[in-house]
C-alpha cells in the first residue's frame, strides 16, 4: 500500500499507486507521489516514467473522508498543496511521463493524466471531474488538456464522465487496450521513448513545456482559490456531507 517505484525495463521507471479500496489519496499520499515522480525524473538512467495504479481504478481523487474527519481546514489545505505538488511533479518531470489508466480516473486523477505526456487507457476507463458533487472545484485546467473547451465545460458542470474511446477520438489518449494488456502497452510506449538519447529527451521535454500555451501551475492555483472560498462560505461542507449518503439512499 502506498507509492512504489520499480525498473521494469532499461531506461524506464514504473511509479505505482496503491491506496485501497479506490485509490483516493490522503494528503501524505499526494506528497509521496510527487516525491517518487521527481526522484525518478532526476535519475540519469531513466528516460521515461510510467505512472500506474493497482486495484479497481487509477485514481478517485482526494480522500473525502479524511476531510470529513477534520474539524478545521488543515486537511483541505494539505490536499490542495499535495495535489498541486503531485500534478506539477508529473508536468515538470525531467523525462516524459506515460499514464497507464485503468477503470476510473476522477478528480485528482484528471490532474495527473492531464499533465502527463501520453496516456494509455484500458477499454473500461472513464474520465471525469465530480468536483461539484463533492463540494470542491479544480482540475478544469487539466480536463481542458484532454477534451475541447465546450465539452470540458459540459462535463464539469454535469459531473459526467467520458470514456477512454471518446478521449482517443479527441486525440488525447494514445491507445485503448483491454485491461489485461494495459501495463504491457504502457511499458511498450515507454520503452520506445526510452530508446532516445537521455540528454536529448530531457531537452525535448523542457522545450515542449516551454512552448505550452497555458501555465498549468498558475491556472490550477487560480482554481484552488475558489475551492477554498467554497469552504469558507460553508457550501463545500454542506455538499461534501452528502458524500456516500446518496449511494445508500
Amino acid at each position: 500500500m502506498g507509492v512504489s517505484t520499480s525498473d521494469p525495463d532499461k531506461g524506464v521507471a514504473l511509479v505505482t499507486v496503491d491506496f485501497p479500496p479506490v485509490n483516493a489519496l490522503p494528503v501524505q499520499g499526494w506528497y509521496d507521489l510527487a516525491d517518487a515522480l521527481r526522484t525518478a525524473g532526476r535519475d540519469p538512467e531513466v528516460r521515461c516514467v510510467v505512472l500506474a495504479a493497482e486495484g479497481r481504478g487509477f485514481n478517485a481523487g482526494v480522500d473525502i473522508k479524511e476531510m470529513q474527519r477534520d474539524t478545521g481546514h488543515a486537511a483541505l489545505i494539505g490536499a490542495n498543496r499535495g495535489c498541486y505538488e503531485a500534478f506539477a511533479a508529473v508536468y515538470e518531470c525531467e523525462v516524459p511521463v506515460v499514464a497507464a489508466v485503468n477503470g476510473f480516473c476522477l478528480g485528482g486523477g484528471i490532474g495527473l493524466v492531464g499533465n502527463a505526456d501520453a496516456i494509455v487507457a484500458s477499454d473500461d476507463s472513464v474520465f471525469g471531474l465530480p468536483e461539484l458533487d463533492r463540494g470542491a472545484l479544480g482540475a478544469a485546467t487539466h480536463l481542458a488538456r484532454l477534451v475541447p473547451q465546450h465539452l470540458m465545460r459540459a462535463l464539469y458542470y454535469t459531473s459526467r464522465t467520458a470514456t477512454a474511446a471518446e478521449l482517443h477520438a479527441h486525440g488525447s489518449v494514445w491507445r485503448v487496450v483491454p485491461r489485461e494488456a494495459l501495463r504491457g502497452a504502457a511499458l511498450e510506449l515507454a520503452a520506445e521513448i526510452a530508446r532516445k538519447d537521455g540528454y536529448l529527451i530531457r531537452l525535448a521535454k523542457a522545450a515542449i513545456n516551454g512552448i505550452d500555451p497555458v501555465d498549468v501551475r498558475r491556472s490550477y492555483r487560480f482554481e484552488q482559490g475558489f475551492t477554498f472560498e467554497a469552504n469558507l462560505s460553508g457550501v463545500a461542507d454542506r455538499v461534501r456531507d452528502t458524500f456516500g449518503k446518496e449511494e445508500r439512499a
